[in-house]
């Protein structure tokens, strides 16, 4: 089971914990003023009597053999309820298995069975043209790759924090962040702070009313839609900036600064790595790439400076790309924590050789609200905050 454990590993430690519960149960004597043998024993408390002792132990409460299929909200499910949600899950996967079919009978031969480099190389290559042109198209294109990212990635957020015990609220998750950036293209910080306050509201109102809610899965919901749509608002800020076709370029620089980050971090690190960055976190980053990796975030920090409309030094270039190179990295190890506490690998499977858009946009959440900080307290683009 993703992110769990499998049910033969269940009953075997329900097994375990009856047997240790049978042998490590207290044994006392009997006091002489009571009925039946003085030198009997009494186990568990006087529950059970010595002879008892080879009796089975009633079943426990919380025995997962005894325990309906499925999570807790679906306890209530009649036969007939269960029978048609499985029929639909298989009417679902065959459909998917016909277009899988479908597509693979029109691929060039040589094109198929491709190695896992090549499955990788042709996602980032699709992941990257998609990314330039809607940059590059217009304030509304690119408005609608952030939305559409901000809600598949709060999906995948969502859906992890899931198998850690936790039961957001996905549907309201998720319309707030696809929410955060229409409102800061619209009504700028206002915007924002209006959805946030609609988004507690309703949160509010799920809580009172669904008993089941508690209050960390309320924190769950509102984070979930803070982390995954309102941080990629500053992409937003940036462009709304600078006129048309710098504040794409200057976004599209930004871009490049978090890939060359993650690029050079991988490259080094993968060679020279030797002294690890946050080993419990995630073993393969090491400082040598973390070093390697804020060269190349500077990089086109350096090439921002020189847009025009942009008022950057040199200085202020690179310290802003150390910044937010460091910031980039942050957000990459956030993500990671959140997948380890989850017991995933990869937060989707949306995009094949590289996981889920989650794990390429975890470090451009934290990049992107830091370089509209930067650049608009710094006075490099002009934005009028309120």
């Amino acid at each position: 089971m993703r992110g769990g454990i499998s049910e033969d590993e269940k009953k075997s430690r329900a097994r375990a914990a009856r047997e240790r519960l049978r042998q490590s149960a207290p044994r006392r004597k009997r006091s002489e003023g009571c009925e039946g043998n003085e030198t009997g024993e009494r186990i568990g408390f006087g529950l059970l009597s010595e002879e008892d002792e080879g009796r089975e132990l009633p079943p426990l409460v919380c025995d997962p053999e005894m325990a309906p299929p499925g999570p807790p909200w679906h306890y209530d499910l009649t036969d007939e309820e269960a029978q048609a949600r499985q029929e639909k899950r298989e009417e679902r996967q065959e459909k998917r298995d016909q277009l899988k079919q479908r597509a693979l009978d029109k691929t060039p031969e040589k094109l198929r069975n491709p190695s896992d480099l090549q499955v990788r190389f042709r996602t980032g290559a699709v992941y990257t043209a998609v990314t330039i042109v809607c940059v590059l198209a217009g304030n509304v294109p690119m408005l609608l790759m952030i939305m559409a990212v901000a809600g598949i990635c709060a999906g995948e957020f969502f859906y992890m924090l899931r198998s850690d015990a936790k039961l957001p609220n996905e549907m309201l998750g998720i319309i707030a962040a696809v929410l955060y950036p229409l409102s800061v293209y619209l009504g700028g910080l206002i915007g924002a702070m209006l959805v946030s306050l609609a988004l507690l509201l309703a949160l509010l109102v799920w809580y009172v009313f669904w008993l089941k809610a508690r209050i960390p899965d309320v924190g769950v919901s509102f984070f979930g839609a803070a982390y995954t749509g309102l941080l990629l608002c500053g992409l937003i800020v940036i462009r709304a900036s600078l006129p048309a076709p710098w504040g794409g370029v200057v976004v599209l620089l930004l871009f490049l600064s978090v890939w060359a980050n993650d690029a050079f971090a991988y490259l080094v690190g993968s060679k020279i790595g030797r002294h690890k960055l946050a080993p419990r976190t995630s073993p393969k980053k090491s400082w040598e790439g973390f070093f390697a990796g804020l060269v190349g975030s500077v990089l086109f920090w350096c090439a921002i400076s020189f847009v025009p409309g942009v008022t950057m030094t040199l200085v202020q270039a690179i310290a802003f790309g150390v910044v937010a190179g460091c910031m980039g990295v942050l957000g990459d190890l956030a993500e990671s924590r959140i997948k380890r506490n989850s017991g995933f690998k990869d937060s989707g499977t949306i995009m094949p050789g590289h996981g889920g858009l989650l794990d390429r946009s975890d470090s451009l959440f934290l990049t992107s609200i830091t370089a509209a900080i930067l650049m608009v307290a710094g006075g490099c683009i002009p934005y009028t905050l309120f």
